[in-house]
């Protein structure tokens, strides 16, 4: 069987007056991530990891934050048009590993609810899918300035005698 394997990266600052949506799903937090978009670090790393695995262009440039038509959108929207474009490549996504990089909020009670979204958007078991954030220690974007995410995705080949 085919396989492949890349890496994604966001970073989003936080901001007053937005919501945190992340792997898409909102977490009670005083503040939200900037973006054109719903600034959802976690898909956002997941698209772009998808999409360099297929051999595709990033998400900059299919999804550019200068076109009014991705305003607000939610992540998981974006998500389905890269699975799409996967699909028309000939694969899907096999398993999924994502690492948030923030020091607050705690993300840990919300490990469960992203997998099982996860687990319907990308139609994995959830078994296939890894959830983790690691704190700066106070440093850097660890000073409650903004949210890093790294994604790690293997993707396969379909199988041509499946639907």
């Amino acid at each position: 069987m085919d396989f492949r394997v890349a890496l994604g990266f966001d970073l989003h600052k936080l901001a007053s007056g937005r919501k945190l949506i992340l792997c898409g799903v909102e977490i009670p937090y005083e503040k939200g991530l900037l973006g054109h978009s719903d600034a959802d670090v976690g898909l956002h790393a997941l698209i772009d990891a998808l999409l360099s695995a297929g051999g595709l262009s990033d998400i900059g440039t299919l999804f550019p934050d200068t076109d009014p038509a991705f305003k607000d959108i939610p992540s998981t929207k974006l998500l389905e048009k890269t699975l799409i474009l996967l699909k028309e490549k000939g694969f899907v996504p096999s398993q999924v590993d994502i690492t948030f990089i923030c020091d607050k909020p705690k993300l840990s009670p919300y490990y469960p609810e992203m997998k099982e979204k996860l687990s319907q958007l990308l139609n994995l078991p959830i078994s296939e899918i890894g959830i983790k954030a690691k704190t700066t220690e106070g440093i850097g974007f660890g000073k409650e300035e903004a949210i890093a995410c790294f994604c790690v995705v293997v993707i396969k080949k379909l199988d041509k005698n499946r639907v």
